[in-house]
């Protein structure tokens, strides 16, 4: 059974999905990257909420892969999911300043954001499952 928490951070997730898809039609490719780190983000948090004692929140960190870890799914996840977190790792940090802005944005193409979003439901829905 979900407790109120982790359902909190999965529909957080679900909300940051469909945010990145609505910035990927109107091509707003930096948020689509941080709206798909968001997503994982706070799916990661809904399991490590769930595994938590009462009242205990999740980890004030924003790293998928230290998320991944403490969630306790970084072992169950293929190379290509691990590599995936990556991938979205920095689009967190480097959509908010200036200096990483320009450069981030300019890998951010159309079928790359498409690529994002599509990796980031599947996983997302991994997620859940965990």
């Amino acid at each position: 059974m979900m407790s109120d928490h982790s359902e909190y951070w999965f529909e957080l997730a679900d909300y940051d999905i469909e945010t990145a898809k609505a910035m990927l039609s109107t091509k707003r490719y930096l948020y689509v990257g941080f709206m798909c780190h968001q997503a994982i983000e706070k799916a990661l948090k809904a399991v490590i909420s769930r595994n938590c004692a009462e009242g205990e929140i999740p980890p004030k960190v924003h790293d998928l892969s230290r998320l991944a870890v403490r969630a306790g799914v970084i072992d169950d996840m293929s190379e290509a999911q691990q590599d995936f977190i990556e991938e979205l790792n920095p689009l967190n940090i480097e959509a908010r300043y200036p200096a990483y802005r320009d450069q981030i944005y300019e890998t951010l193409t159309q079928g790359k954001c498409e690529e994002l979003t599509n990796g980031t439901e599947e996983l997302l829905c991994w997620i859940k499952k965990q």
